[in-house]
């Protein structure tokens, strides 16, 4: 993925954090980025003299301001809830001490927002909620579609990838439509860049799912599989299984949408590039102890590959090819399976311990259950 110069800092920056994660493969972090080891070296000794400022054009901004005076903290709080109008006391305190200010405690900086007038009162009757968290990076990747808003010049779907144990954003694109084809396109961009993850969980919307068939598998799932990715689809009408993402789907409409027009998607993207960095390198997170999601993500060792692996299937497995019309035929019946399966060959096999019960696999993924009791119905 080589530097683009409107981007080159926000690069740079992200660079350098995944690669100063413990057990980073640097050499693939320099392919994955497009820079060579000597540039990647340059920029990690940058960073570890003068922080983020190195990495500028030989910038000596300083980094760390010890004498600031009261005054100085009132202005550099309302200077930040100004940059970020939704960020609250805790957010803005520990992006404070981030940057090396003083300690500033959440409640002092609630009280300069109070006096400034720029804090609303609390919203009465809110739910805490309490998720499950994977225990490492790329474990689960969360993804879906946020649903579209009007461009003086077409639509927009903000197309979401969210990692569910950093809630690191993968990928935020603004995209003009929401088919396979488009998805695919993005998907691979992130893949090249981040590898790939062990699971991916999608709703049963296109391009990922059918809502009149929930869980069976896409065009767009199959290439996953084929990639040795799983997949996974919430349970219909709970999008709160994809709960992550739909908390950023939130934040992304509170701080870049709400009150906001755009021209185009170029425009969009614009705004989406700049406040991604924001999110995943200032913004502290409250589902993190308000760490930044950059400093609990590392990229997955898994790199995207060059050709799709071939299919393999067990000695024991009975082979059948998926017909046109997406159905099998076993054992004197015929099944629907999907109509994306269709010239794949798929494996089937016997549950154990279960007397006429099938499982149908393509690669690693349990696509369909063949039930040939008088009494039970295939699903």
């Amino acid at each position: 993925m080589p530097w683009e110069t409107k981007d080159i800092m926000s690069l740079r920056e992200e660079f350098v954090c995944l690669a100063k994660q413990e057990g980073a493969n640097r050499r693939e972090l320099c392919r994955r980025f497009g820079i060579s080891p000597q540039t990647a070296y340059k920029w990690l000794a940058r960073f570890s003299e003068e922080g983020v400022s190195g990495l500028a054009d030989r910038s000596r901004r300083p980094n760390h301001s010890p004498t600031l005076t009261a005054a100085d903290v009132q202005a550099a709080v309302v200077d930040l809830r100004t940059q970020h109008p939704a960020w609250g006391g805790r957010k803005i305190s520990r992006r404070l001490q981030d940057l090396g200010l003083d300690s500033v405690a959440p409640s002092t900086v609630s009280t300069i927002l109070h006096r400034h007038g720029m804090i609303s009162p609390p919203t009465e009757g809110r739910q805490a909620w309490q998720r499950f968290e994977h225990e490492s990076p790329n474990a689960l990747w969360q993804t879906d579609f946020k649903g579209y808003f009007d461009a003086l010049r077409g639509r927009c779907w903000p197309l979401t990838v969210l990692d569910d144990h950093s809630r690191y954003n993968l990928l935020l694109q603004a995209c003009g439509n929401t088919r396979s084809d488009t998805v695919q396109t993005h998907l691979e961009a992130a893949f090249r860049h981040y590898g790939l993850p062990a699971r991916m969980n999608f709703d049963n919307g296109a391009p990922w799912g059918s809502p009149d068939q929930p869980g069976q598998v896409t065009g767009l799932g199959l290439w996953l599989i084929r990639l040795g990715i799983r997949i996974s689809y919430s349970r219909p009408y709970h999008p709160q299984t994809n709960g992550k993402d739909e908390r950023f789907h939130r934040s992304l409409k509170v701080e870049v949408l709400n009150g906001r027009s755009f021209d185009d998607l170029e425009h969009a993207q614009s705004a989406f590039d700049r406040w991604r960095h924001v999110y995943n390198h200032e913004r502290p997170h409250e589902g993190i102890q308000m760490q930044t999601p950059i400093s609990r993500y590392q990229p997955s060792p898994r790199a995207f590959p060059d050709t799709l692996p071939a299919l393999e299937y067990g000695l024991d497995d009975q082979i059948v090819r998926v017909k046109w019309n997406g159905e099998l035929r076993f054992q004197g019946h015929k099944f629907k399976v999907s109509s994306a399966l269709h010239g794949h060959d798929v494996a089937i096999r016997p549950r154990p311990k279960e007397d006429g019960v099938f499982d149908v696999f393509f690669a690693h993924h349990r696509c369909y259950t063949i039930d040939l009791n008088p009494t039970s119905a295939a699903s």
